[in-house]
């Protein structure tokens, strides 16, 4: 035993003088070791978003179980003011984590996940000197964590549901991708598109912050034959082609810029949190509400768009002699710009995800006017856009999926629509200030 604890303090020691140092704010560390483990993990950014709310709000809930500062989400503790809060953060991610990337990826990507997330751990736990008070801090962070995990347990996120394509104008069915694809893929059937509609059972994911996938609802996308519909298709035509003569080379930069999807929005979290020097339980409230508000934005989003199941783009630029509407001429050889996602088209979940955390973000610091400048991460990094409100950029983040070919300019207005009433109930009702 107490060779087995010399080994694990000379690991830990040897991972923490490669780590941040000891005065790092631990909250935002851990969400970018989040999403680390995501990509490690192989999860899509569909899956991403439950695997970062559930994470966030263990944290949350860790923390506030510690010294109570807000509403917990779930966890009400006991907690211990004499734990550690940093080991408390550190034992509540590290928990869901572990408890959540088995159930995901190849055993490979399992395994270098876990072997990930351990050495993250270490580097954390070794920074907390005091030993009582991180025995404590981990003890108050597992118990987060394990609620956490039996809360989710059975949310149907590991279930799918049956799906059949429909027929005909106006309804999804597999599509191609550019040539060759925007971005590259390795695998060469992948790269040619044509796959299975993405995880239908999603929409059967039970809500973090809604009383239903169902509780706002949207009109649904124009008549194939009304002028709304030519004029969002000759917009996507236009500007949305593999080929473009209007597109503009920022409107490139911007649909590469806004590829990365929720990891985006974690970025931008993060960067606000620190030039505000919010401490750990304040960066921790705000990345738990955004989050939670993206989760829910997809699961709504995906619930809305497979009753509608409308024809992408691609699908309907190709075919667009066959709609039933004078003003819209069809191209065979017509490609996206960028990869198209195999779901159907209405409404865009980038618009709703983003509005979602622009909502979010903007009731937890105090407004929407937030002037911040970020980079962008994989598969197009480097990419650098400076913003003056989080609403700004949740246009942004809509506008660059029509520059991308891959929606129509109604899906992602109303995609916009919907993610504003997920993230101003998230807002509302979870999360909220302790009254003295």
């Amino acid at each position: 035993m107490l060779k087995d604890f010399r080994v694990l303090l000379i690991l830990c020691l040897t991972v923490a003088s490669l780590s941040l140092p000891a005065s790092a704010n631990e909250v935002v560390q851990w969400n970018e070791t989040t999403l680390k483990a995501i990509e490690a993990n192989g999860q899509g950014n569909v899956v991403a978003t439950r695997t970062l709310a559930m994470v966030q709000v263990a944290v949350h809930d860790a923390l506030n179980a510690v010294s109570r500062r807000y509403d917990a989400y779930y966890f009400e503790g006991p907690g211990d003011p004499a734990a550690s809060p940093d080991a408390a953060v550190a034992a509540a991610a590290h928990t869901v984590l572990v408890g959540v990337v088995g159930s995901f990826g190849t055993p490979a990507q399992k395994g270098a996940t876990l072997a990930l997330v351990d050495q993250a751990y270490a580097a954390s736990i070794v920074r907390v000197t005091d030993g009582p008070a991180r025995n404590k801090g981990v003890a108050v962070g597992r118990a987060a964590g394990a609620a956490i995990l039996t809360l989710r347990k059975d949310d149907g996120a590991t279930r799918d549901a049956p799906y059949t394509p429909g027929m005909g104008p106006g309804k999804w069915r597999p599509h191609p991708n550019p040539v060759p694809p925007n971005p590259p893929i390795a695998n060469a059937d992948l790269a040619r598109g044509y796959v299975p509609s993405a995880i239908p059972g999603w929409a059967n994911v039970t809500p973090f912050t809604l009383l239903s996938a169902s509780q706002f609802w949207l009109p649904g996308p124009p008549a194939l034959t009304s002028a709304t519909y030519a004029r969002d298709y000759n917009e996507v035509k236009s500007i949305g082609g593999k080929v473009s003569t209007v597109r503009t080379d920022e409107q490139t930069q911007i649909a590469r810029f806004w590829f990365e999807g929720p990891g985006a929005w974690n970025t931008i979290a993060r960067t606000v949190a620190t030039t505000r020097g919010l401490d750990a339980r304040d960066s921790a409230r705000v990345l738990a509400l955004m989050n939670m508000a993206m989760a829910d934005a997809y699961i709504a989003g995906w619930k809305i768009r497979y009753v509608y199941d409308s024809w992408r783009p691609v699908t309907a630029i190709r075919e667009g002699d066959n709609d039933g509407n004078d003003a819209t001429v069809g191209d065979p050889t017509w490609d996206s710009h960028q990869n198209t996602p195999a779901v159907s088209d209405y409404p865009s979940t980038q618009s709703t995800f983003s509005a979602a955390a622009a909502v979010a973000l903007a009731s937890a610091l105090g407004g929407d006017q937030v002037s911040f400048t970020v980079t962008s991460g994989k598969p197009f990094e480097g990419i650098t856009r400076s913003f003056t409100s989080f609403s700004q950029a949740a246009r942004e983040s809509a506008d660059s999926r029509v520059y991308a070919g891959i929606h129509f300019r109604s899906a992602c207005e109303d995609g916009l629509a919907l993610g504003r009433k997920v993230g101003q109930r998230a807002a509302a009702l979870y999360l909220q200030p302790v009254r003295k």
